[in-house]
């Protein structure tokens, strides 16, 4: 039988990897093969430590928890076109300096685009 808290860890995995949409906890304590009273446990451990929330749920006629992770895995998804990363001046670019980030073009276009308005 796994130990405690590696099934801590495992199910802390699944629900980070769940995303915005999160998972039942109903759900989760089967894909850990745990029962359901060492699942709900894990999840007011996981709840308790700050590193899921939980929300009431009606499915299939029961009520059970959504489990959400209260952080996002890291994603360096959103900054891959920023025009920084092969930039020519790179090397010489720096706040204060001959080329810098606070008044390039490229830069500020580059953040309109992404974030308008």
């Amino acid at each position: 039988m796994p130990k405690q808290n590696d099934l801590e860890q495992k199910a802390l995995n699944i629900i980070m990897s769940s995303g915005e949409k999160g998972i039942l906890q109903s759900d989760l304590w089967r894909e850990i093969n745990a029962s359901s009273r060492e699942g709900s446990r894990i999840s007011i451990r996981l709840e308790n430590k700050g590193l899921i929330y939980r929300e009431p749920e009606l499915s299939r006629g029961r009520w059970t928890y959504r489990l959400y992770p209260k952080r996002q895995p890291v994603s360096i998804d959103s900054i891959l076109d920023c025009p920084c990363l092969s930039c020519e001046e790179n090397l010489r670019c720096g706040a204060g300096g001959k080329v810098s980030p606070n008044d390039c073009d490229k830069l500020i276009e580059w953040a309109l685009k992404e974030n308008p308005g």
